[in-house]
C-alpha cells in the first residue's frame, strides 16, 4: 500500500482516551499494548517487542471502531512509498479523518530503523487487507527503495512482532500471509518477487515463536 493509493480494542470509555500516543505501564487493555519494552519483553510477557502506541482518532475512513471479533491471520504489507517513515505513514492514516474519501489504515507500521507504531487496537479492524479485514491483523512495513526490500532493522522487527502476535493470539505461522495472497496485489513487493525470501521469513517467524514458547 502507498500514501495516496492505499486501499484496501479500549472499549473502556473510548471517548475519554486521547487517541494520540499513549504512555503507561505494562499490559494490554482492550487491544492496546501499552508501555515500551526492549526486544526481550518483560517477565509478564517475554518477547513482546517495543511498541509506540499512537492510536488514530476514531473516524469513518481509517479507524471505524468496528469490532475484530476473531484473529485468524496476520497480513504483511509494504507502504509502496520508498523512503517514508513509520511516523509519516501513521500520520497519513490519521489525516484521512478529514474526509479524503480514501479508506486505509493498519494495526502496526514498522519503520526503517525498526521502530513499531501501533495505530489501531487489536480488537478493531483496520482498512488494509480487503476481504480479510474482518479477521486479520495488518502490519505495514517501510522500505528505502523501489525494490521493496526491507532494511535489516525493519526485517528483524517484523519477525519479532509477527512471532509475538502469533504466540499471543494463537495464530499458526501458516496463517501469516501477504496482501498478495488476498487480492493478487504486488504487496509486499519484495516478498512477491522473491518467493524464497517469503518462505525464509515464515521460517524465521516460526523459529522466533519457538523461542517464546
Amino acid at each position: 500500500m502507498g500514501l495516496g493509493v492505499i486501499a484496501a480494542g479500549v472499549i473502556i470509555a473510548v471517548a475519554v482516551i486521547n487517541p494520540g500516543r499513549l504512555a503507561g505501564g505494562y499490559g494490554e487493555s482492550e487491544g492496546i499494548f501499552t508501555g515500551t519494552f526492549g526486544g526481550d519483553g518483560t517477565a509478564e510477557d517475554p518477547g513482546r517487542p517495543e511498541l509506540d502506541v499512537q492510536l488514530l482518532t476514531p473516524n469513518e475512513f481509517s479507524r471505524p471502531q468496528i469490532a475484530l471479533e476473531q484473529i485468524n491471520g496476520i497480513v504483511v504489507h509494504y507502504t509502496g512509498n520508498p523512503g517514508t517513515t513509520a511516523q509519516e505513514n501513521r500520520d497519513y492514516f490519521e489525516g484521512l479523518k478529514d474526509g479524503s474519501g480514501t479508506y486505509a489504515s493498519s494495526h502496526f507500521v514498522i519503520g526503517m530503523d525498526g521502530e513499531i507504531i501501533q495505530c489501531i487496537p487489536s480488537t478493531e479492524i483496520s482498512y488494509a487487507s480487503n476481504d480479510r479485514n474482518s479477521d486479520t491483523l495488518s502490519i505495514e512495513c517501510c522500505h528505502p527503495d523501489e525494490s521493496g526490500q526491507f532494511t535489516e532493522a525493519t526485517y528483524q522487527s517484523l519477525v519479532n512482532l509477527t512471532a509475538w502476535l502469533c504466540s499471543h493470539f494463537d495464530v499458526p505461522v501458516d496463517s501469516v500471509i501477504r496482501h498478495y495472497d488476498v487480492t493478487g496485489k504486488e504487496c509486499p513487493k519484495y516478498f512477491v518477487d522473491h518467493e524464497d525470501a517469503w518462505e525464509q521469513f515464515r521460517k524465521d517467524v516460526a523459529a522466533r515463536e519457538a523461542e517464546l514458547a
